[in-house]
Formats: structure tokens, C-alpha cells, sequence
């Protein structure tokens, strides 16, 4: 099993980027996923979930409006659509897929792909 997560580089703020999250060795589809980020010297923290059928999307507040998480079950892909991006959004974006129930917390992840840097510059 593996995540693998990609997109991340360095952008000005206001700019936009999307994130993938491409799943192999077995299906994600129905299983909750979610993004997390860890900025230098901050635990990491939580950004967005999305469930295994997409009816439910959470987000942490900081993200609202301006974050976008989705999913392609044909593809086993989750992405996460970031504009409007600020510089306290630096960090490295990790996805993880959990096989319990969507949650806001890290511990109730099961697989986490490898993380991207995002860098956002003035």
C-alpha cells in the first residue's frame, strides 16, 4: 500500500496549487482520506477530509473558502485544490487514508504518503 503525493513547490501568495495523492495497492474509494501539513517547527496539523463517497468534507478553519479537497474514485486520487495561498501555508502537505471513520486527527490514520513542500512567498 502507498500514498504518493505530489504538486507541492514554490508559489507567491495569492497564487494557486493543486495537490494529487495518487493510491496503490489497494482501493481507497470507499475509505475516508485526508491532507495534513507540517510547517517548520510546528506539529503537523490537520487541513481537510473528505469521506470514502465524498458526502462529507471538513476543513480546518484557516483553509476555509480558499481549499478544496476532491476525489477521483476511478483513479484513486484525492486532490487538494489550494488558492489564495499565504505564507502561513507553508508547509508539507502530507495525505493520509484511514480505514475507521473521517476525522481531524492524525492518530486515526492509517497510511500517509511520503509528504510535498509547499512554499509560499511574499
Amino acid at each position: 500500500v502507498q500514498l504518493q503525493a505530489s504538486g507541492g513547490g514554490l508559489v507567491q501568495a495569492g497564487d494557486s496549487l493543486r495537490l494529487s495523492c495518487a493510491a496503490s495497492g489497494r482501493t481507497f474509494s470507499s475509505y475516508p482520506m485526508g491532507w495534513f501539513r507540517q510547517a517548520p517547527g510546528k506539529e503537523r496539523e490537520f487541513v481537510a477530509a473528505i469521506t470514502g463517497g465524498g458526502t462529507f468534507i471538513y476543513y480546518t478553519d484557516s483553509v476555509k473558502g480558499r481549499f478544496t479537497i476532491s476525489r477521483d474514485s476511478t483513479k484513486n486520487t484525492v486532490y487538494l485544490q489550494m488558492n489564495s495561498l499565504k505564507p502561513e501555508d507553508t508547509a508539507v502537505y502530507y495525505c493520509a487514508a484511514s480505514m475507521r471513520g473521517p476525522s481531524t486527527r492524525d492518530t486515526s490514520y492509517d497510511y500517509w504518503g511520503q509528504g510535498t513542500l509547499v512554499t509560499v512567498s511574499s
